[in-house]
């Protein structure tokens, strides 16, 4: 029986997940029709589930979405302000059904049916599942009538990794995602791949404006950034992304393969952060949970039942990143084998 989703405790403000899903068999169905509508549904069920996605990058087989989900209000929206989220996300009609089919409980007197209905809206908002599942069932609707396909389109249930809000980790963790087209050799500047947060920010986008200078804020920690917070972020996206090897025969490299980085670990040697996020880092998508010491500890505390009595404490180091100017990342996993592997994005 496997574990129920690890989740941030109920008394954090906000808690910060990197949520990743493939497509069945892996194959590539998800073409430029499809990554538009998926990213049209995403910013839906944003509104919907009253989230913010940070950033995300959708590719042709699998999508990322970094999220933001504040915690559950102890007094829960109303009727209008529940209408009012619902027409938010879906439009005047679909505020305009549900309040002629409350009405219609009220009047005949049938208000635990009402009360019902209503619950039924609040239970999808701040929560990750919730909004993972409408996005991915949504989505799989839409794809299997235009394609004229029945059954699963999405492999096994989705991964998150609970990301710590502060400081440089939850600017990686977006860099990361950004940087999935660089790594697949889809674009070699991520502004220049359509479906992702940060290109949607150059572009313009205000939502994924906002998202990215959350996370450039994050990592300046109080300090002043030299541009604006839209260029920060660049800089931070070259600075850990831009490690390009010429080969003999003076083609770049995308990224660094597994065979120079266990080389250069049997050397002693570390990766920086910039050759790190560059190569597919487990650690994003299967650590459990990222962030400094004391962040990962505070949530091992929370969630000791799951661990068995020999274990004492929570972090562990995460491999291969330098621990120069930035604070020392932990995960709630020890990854052993295949840190930066395998070699499929």
């Amino acid at each position: 029986m496997r574990q129920s989703r690890l989740k941030a405790p109920k008394h954090h403000p906000i808690a910060y997940y990197h949520c990743v899903s493939r497509v069945v068999d892996r194959s590539f169905r998800l073409h430029e029709e499809e990554r538009e509508m998926f990213v049209r549904l995403m910013r839906m069920y944003e509104r919907l589930c009253q989230v913010r996605v940070v950033t995300y990058c959708v590719l042709s087989n699998h999508f990322h979405v970094l999220v933001e989900v504040p915690r559950r209000p102890d007094v829960l929206p109303g009727q209008e302000e529940v209408l009012r989220i619902v027409q938010s996300a879906f439009g005047k009609s679909m505020a305009w059904q549900v309040r002629a089919e409350l009405e219609h409980f009220r009047k005949i007197g049938a208000h635990t049916e009402a009360d019902a209905i209503l619950d039924g809206w609040r239970n999808r908002m701040w929560d990750i599942s919730m909004f993972m599942k409408s996005l991915k069932q949504r989505f799989t609707l839409w794809f299997n009538k235009k394609h004229q396909r029945k059954g699963t389109l999405w492999e096994e249930r989705y991964r998150s990794t609970l990301v710590e809000g502060g400081g440089a980790v939850l600017a990686m963790t977006a860099a990361y995602v950004d940087l999935n087209p660089v790594r697949a050799k889809l674009a070699s500047d991520p502004k220049d791949y359509r479906w992702c947060g940060y290109a949607e920010a150059v572009a313009g986008g205000r939502l994924a404006r906002s998202g990215v200078e959350l996370v450039a804020k994050a990592q300046l920690e109080g300090r002043k950034a030299d541009g604006g917070l839209l260029e920060h972020y660049r800089c931070l996206l070259f600075t850990w992304g831009t490690t390009s090897k010429v080969n003999a025969k003076g083609a770049k490299k995308g990224k660094i393969c597994e065979k120079d980085y266990h080389r250069v670990l049997q050397q002693g040697g570390r990766l920086s952060v910039a050759e790190a996020l560059r190569c597919r880092v487990r650690y994003f998508t299967d650590g459990a949970v990222i962030g400094s010491r004391s962040f990962v500890d505070s949530i091992f505390k929370t969630q000791r039942r799951r661990f068995g009595p020999k274990r004492r404490d929570g972090a562990r180091v995460m491999r291969g990143f330098e621990q120069g100017d930035e604070r020392e990342l932990c995960s709630l996993r020890d990854l052993k084998v295949d840190v930066f592997g395998p070699r499929n994005v």
